[in-house]
């Protein structure tokens, strides 16, 4: 057993916080300023996507969609738009969705699931292209998602509704083949071939785009045209940018993860936020943070055993491999051409085994004066733990409120922390 390990004290972020109050009022309005009633009849079907982040208000949001259909007279439906998620079936795509609280009985429409999928066309790289069948088949669809920075990619379009036409409702056909695309082209050129491809042959209706704070909280809500797709998500992933949480040190000896899962990220921890986009198992050269190590130490309950990302920590809990679907983790790793984002780190009984493993080997620091961070999950770390070695720096901060002075970390009699460190 280690003789010492660094003293840990709390530490709240205050990131710029703009926030949508009323969730449901701002999508009707920004629906209705589109006019739809023009375009959509009723008695017309309306296929509406539903992705697997745990996106704020998700439910919320997807309701008042389907609300405003509803007024026009149409018949909305749910589509579950998640690639591979879910193990690549249908059912498991819909208990995705069933756990964020999007169902028929919430939501006042069907959902209706399935992976197969009509091509398209051939996109110019010599591809088919791929699209939900229920989705095409229906008079409209309109696309909702979440404008963020990609976990992977780098571009003036990343995460949003356009990579939502391609990977979402391209399903696991499609997720498959677009990945395998992007290794020998680019993120970008697949993103723009496709996207164009798909509104000029799919009945797209409209867009729905949401912008998320540093809170984990809806910061901004816009409906967008289907020719303004491109250019209103170019803007919009720059203010996601500017909101992304992010960590309050720029390095660390150790990073401790609670929970990660594909409800909190695509990588199961979001790579822009503890700096491993650019890096395996390091950060880019012009990337920060710099981390030298990731602990992980569970699973959230939404992402039902999906362990995509565990591969990009060095360390974790044995407990997490337990909470870990093996097969479920592979095929969706596979799918999107990241085989080491499910690789299995070292793995420890107890946190305070990990701890003993981990900090020896940090360099000539020694552990009790490591520098480590403890956060909940990549979308909450707005409050955190973070070890002594910081004291000095936060205490000269504006942003950062002290929450309390350095004190031993809390083992339980088996050599555990707290499951979260909210509980702390």
């Amino acid at each position: 057993m280690m003789s010492a390990y660094p003293q840990f004290f709390r530490l709240r972020q205050h990131f710029d916080r703009p926030r949508v109050d009323d969730v449901p009022g701002t999508v009707e309005s920004q629906l209705a300023s589109l006019s739809l009633a023009q375009r959509v009849r009723p008695g017309q079907t309306v296929a509406i996507t539903a992705g697997s982040r745990g996106i704020a208000n998700l439910a919320v949001i997807l309701r008042a969609v389907v609300d405003h259909f509803r007024r026009l007279g149409a018949e909305p439906f749910l589509v579950p738009a998640m690639g591979s998620h879910g193990g690549g079936t249908a059912d498991g795509q819909r208990e995705l969705l069933d756990g964020y609280g999007i169902n028929e009985a919430f939501c006042g429409c069907p959902v209706r699931s399935s992976m197969e999928t009509v091509i398209a066309c051939q996109a110019a790289e010599g591809f088919p292209v791929h699209f939900d069948r229920l989705a095409f088949e229906a008079d409209h669809v309109v696309v909702c998602g979440r404008v963020k920075p990609h976990t992977n990619f780098a571009g003036q379009i990343e995460s949003g509704l356009m990579k939502m036409m391609l990977i979402g409702l391209g399903k696991h056909n499609g997720a498959r083949i677009y990945h395998r695309a992007i290794k020998d082209y680019s993120f970008d050129q697949i993103v723009h071939s496709v996207a164009r491809e798909v509104l000029a042959r799919c009945p797209i209706l409209a867009g729905l785009a949401i912008v998320e704070n540093g809170y984990d909280e809806t910061a901004h809500v816009e409906a967008v045209r289907p020719e303004d797709f491109e250019p209103r998500e170019r803007v919009l992933l720059q203010m996601a940018r500017g909101w992304l949480p992010k960590l309050p040190f720029a390095r660390a000896d150790l990073l401790l993860i609670d929970q990660i899962g594909k409800d909190i990220s695509g990588t199961g921890m979001d790579t822009n936020v503890v700096g491993r986009k650019f890096g395996i198992h390091e950060a880019g050269v012009d990337e920060w943070p710099k981390i030298r190590y990731i602990a992980v130490r569970g699973l959230t309950a939404a992402t039902h055993g999906n362990a995509t990302g565990l591969g990009l920590a060095e360390f974790c809990l044995s407990r997490v491999l337990g909470q870990t679907n093996a097969e479920i983790t592979r095929i969706n790793s596979l799918t999107g051409g990241h085989g080491i984002a499910a690789m299995t780190p070292l793995d420890y009984a107890t946190d305070r085994k990990l701890l003993d493993a981990a900090l020896p080997t940090i360099g000539l620091t020694e552990p009790e004066d490591a520098k480590c961070i403890w956060i909940r999950d990549t979308l909450h770390v707005a409050e955190l733990a973070c070890s002594a070695a910081y004291w000095s720096e936060a205490q000269d901060r504006p942003d950062l409120e002290i929450l309390g002075t350095p004190r031993p970390l809390p083992f339980d009699p088996e050599g555990n922390l707290p499951d979260s460190v909210a509980d702390w």
